[in-house]
């Protein structure tokens, strides 16, 4: 415990364990620059598809791009992140 500063409330630093079986709180996942990188793709793809007058949209299954009557382009609903950027290239 620590002692008020200036007439503060004390406060208490302790760290607690994760339990059994988890991972620490600290970040050691592995694949948390492919996470980012992959975020920045998708938002950078969104904002072509805007550009184009499209939407970006992801399900379970994949991605999608929407036109303005809200139709799927290519008639699609699983396109990967390679096929969403190549059918805005087309387009």
């Amino acid at each position: 415990m620590t002692a008020p500063q200036e007439g503060g409330i004390p406060r208490r630093r302790e760290r607690l364990r994760p339990p059994p079986g988890e991972a620490s709180r600290d970040e050691t996942w592995p694949g948390a620059n492919e996470a980012k990188h992959e975020k920045l793709r998708r938002n950078d793809l969104q904002k072509r598809a805007r550009a184009q007058g499209l939407q970006l949209r992801h399900s379970e299954y994949g991605y999608s791009l929407l036109d303005a009557a809200h139709k799927r382009v290519d008639d699609r609903g699983d396109l990967t992140l390679e096929e969403v950027e190549s059918c805005l290239a087309r387009t």
